[in-house]
């Protein structure tokens, strides 16, 4: 065991260096860790300089979001910022943001006492009380703060912060150790503060946001004896049939949780900060899944949207996801997101609202056709294919064939679709027709195709698409191929004159015409940026969405190298720079917030990307492996697709070749291909 911890820690200075080698080859910014990887798997950060700094980070469970900012000040004593959200107890009217959350203060917190001395833990500390300085900040799906309480030493205080699995419950639990030679009294106030919202205002009847602590009293500590207080933040309806709270089954049922999310679809390369960063987004594509009365609703989060699915968000970036992920909740909001949406189809063709919210109750169709259909055909077409269940794909066939069927009616003279936005809603300019929506209907219409010869669908049909995917990618290199600011590229619509990120889609949807000048203009100084790709030339704002998609076309091109530097930074900022340790929605809109479905498309750079699955039919997918130069092996385990489960191991071999291996318990098959060739994988 001790071998193999050194070489782990042997082999993160390596990519260290390795990293920074990289960055300076390609101009990209030097970057200062903050965090280091843990060999658990999660992340810390050793305060001892850089101060101060802060940051937020969010934490799901089924029936509520807990979302910590936290600051360490350059004495280093923290402040934080807790806002509960409860997504299924909602206000009236009925809209995006109806939830109930309320935000609580340090200040706010029952006190706690060491030796009838108050403990002080923010940086309001008056003569004679006790400083907590913060020693160290941990994250792996529970957050953990660790203190020492008193200059000399005193008692051990780990904060711990996590959401419950499975109820509208977030809990902050106090684990005081004592640390010195003596015994030591520790107490904390008993506290309960209940909160009653309007019941005029409020969804079917009143609901109240209860602040409580547990385990609240005085005790004896003995030295290394250890003892713990809670404080639990919860809604009901029924504030008078409350159960005790649990924080130790809470925190234990949150761990397992975050176990069974990471259990499957393991991704094993040399690169340790891509494994880590993976396993992070898994548990944060996954963990916000709300179970509402219309079935379990995968949200973004970010303090705005809960219990309410989008067409790119849910449908197009981690529906499609949760094929490979093996998380059977995951699967049900992926089935269900798309039967919500199916509720909206309708004869006269009119567009399916972006947005269902509310827990279904109400929809949102502000942007108007955002190209929502060809999102939905797109992410409902490949999650059926990947996730190989003939049943669930017959119940998703109507509503790809009625979203296809609506694209098509909006094809203008020209021959590509139009809409009357994309998924950024009017925040830039997109014209009448889009690159991106062309791009989601041109793939929607390939894997429809293949989706329909499963189902047995009339070949006229399944032809019928093949042809018009063919018609349509060359009318998106006559209409949007050009050269913008000296790049064989795209404009984004007819009239754009600037570089923009989604130039990247074609790529990433299997139309290589323009790779390499496309390529060189996502990684110029006009688009890349410190936080990826910029959204359009000469602008500040970043969505991480565009340079998710970018990193995964760009391998799916086989510019493996310089996919793998730029993923290799962005992996590195994200997980462990300073805002971590997820992929985030945008900047400055929302100040980064952890989105959830961007974890999502995180993960799908390795599936899609890196390892090339590209499914063809319930039972088999075409692999194009990219193995970059200086490994030997990449794998992805336990993977939950196609109605099986196995192992992609990529392993290179003599003369240029590639090794893809496939195993299944002890059914093992081996394709072997030249580098840069694809395997048709049978399961």
């Amino acid at each position: 065991m001790r071998a193999n911890k050194n070489y782990f820690f042997s082999t993160l200075i390596i990519l260290s260096t390795h990293l920074t080698i990289h960055a300076q080859q390609k101009n990209l910014p030097i970057q200062n860790n903050r965090w280091t990887i843990q060999q658990d798997g999660g992340i810390a950060w050793k305060i001892t300089d850089r101060l101060p700094h802060a940051d937020h980070i969010e934490m799901s469970g089924e029936k509520v979001s807990l979302w910590v900012g936290y600051s360490v000040d350059a004495t280093g004593v923290a402040k934080i910022t807790r806002t509960v959200v409860f997504p299924t107890f909602r206000m009236l009217p009925d809209d995006t943001r109806s939830h109930i959350a309320y935000t609580y203060q340090d200040n706010e917190l029952p006190r706690i006492y060491i030796d009838h001395k108050l403990l002080k833990i923010n940086n309001t500390q008056e003569a004679g009380d006790i400083p907590l300085k913060v020693s160290s900040i941990s994250q792996h799906g529970i957050m953990r703060i660790s203190a020492l309480a008193g200059s000399i030493g005193m008692v051990d205080i780990e904060r711990s912060f996590f959401p419950s699995v499975d109820k509208p419950l977030a809990i902050e639990k106090f684990k005081l150790t004592n640390t010195s030679n003596k015994q030591v009294t520790v107490s904390m106030e008993k506290l309960k503060r209940e909160i009653t919202t309007d019941s005029t205002t409020s969804k079917s009847s009143a609901h109240t946001v209860i602040m409580e602590s547990v385990n609240a009293g005085s005790r004896v500590l003995q030295p290394r004896q250890t003892t713990y207080f809670s404080i639990c933040y919860l809604a009901t309806d029924h504030p008078g049939a409350l159960q005790p709270v649990d924080p130790s089954a809470e925190e234990k049922a949150r761990e397992k949780r975050i176990a069974d999310i990471l259990r499957p679809l393991q991704l094993e390369t040399p690169d340790s900060i891509l494994n880590t960063e993976f396993a992070f987004a898994k548990i944060r594509a996954t963990e916000s899944i709300f179970k509402t009365k219309n079935g379990y609703m995968h949200g973004p989060g970010g303090l705005s949207y809960y219990a309410a699915i989008w067409a790119n968000d849910q449908a197009e970036y981690v529906s499609p996801y949760f094929a490979f992920s093996g998380d059977s909740i995951g699967n049900l909001s992926a089935m269900n997101c798309y039967r919500l949406f199916a509720q909206y189809m309708n004869p006269q063709y009119k567009p399916i609202p972006s947005s269902i919210v509310a827990e279904g109750d109400a929809t949102w169709n502000g942007a108007g056709d955002r190209g929502d259909q060809a999102m939905i055909a797109y992410g409902a077409s490949r999650y059926a294919l990947t996730y190989g269940n003939a049943d669930s794909a017959r119940k998703l066939w109507p509503l790809i064939t009625w979203c296809l069927e609506y694209s098509r009616r909006h094809i203008n003279q020209q021959g590509v679709v139009t809409s009357d936005a994309d998924e950024l809603e009017g925040r830039f300019p997109a014209g009448k027709a889009n690159l991106s929506t062309n791009c989601l209907y041109y793939d929607a219409l390939i894997s429809a195709a293949l989706l329909g010869k499963q189902l047995h669908a009339p070949d006229k049909l399944t032809n019928q698409y093949n042809r018009e995917a063919g018609r349509l990618k060359i009318n998106i290199e006559k209409y949007f191929g050009a050269t913008v600011d000296g790049f064989h590229t795209y404009k984004y619509y007819e009239t754009n004159t600037v570089l923009r990120a989604w130039i990247c889609m074609p790529l990433t949807m299997g139309i290589s015409d323009r790779s390499k000048g496309t390529i060189d203009a996502l990684f110029s100084p006009q688009l890349w940026t410190t936080d990826g790709l910029a959204t359009a030339e000469g602008q500040d704002t970043f969505w991480d969405r565009s340079t998710l998609y970018a990193l995964r076309g760009v391998l799916q091109a086989g510019e493996t190298e310089k996919a793998l530097t730029f993923l290799r930074y962005y992996s590195r900022r994200r997980l462990l720079g300073e805002h971590v340790p997820y992929p985030v929605e945008a900047y400055p809109e929302g100040n980064q917030r952890h989105l959830s479905a961007e974890s999502g498309l995180y993960c799908r750079i390795f599936t899609e990307g890196l390892f090339g699955i590209r499914p063809t039919g319930f039972n088999r997918f075409n692999c194009t492996p990219r193995l970059p130069n200086g490994w030997q092996h990449m794998a992805l385990n336990n993977i939950h697709s196609f109605g099986t489960v196995f192992d992609l191991k990529i392993s290179r071999q003599a003369n240029g070749k590639i090794a893809i291996s496939i195993d299944k318990g002890k059914d093992k098959h081996t394709y072997i291909i030249q580098n840069g060739e694809t395997a048709h994988v049978q399961l």
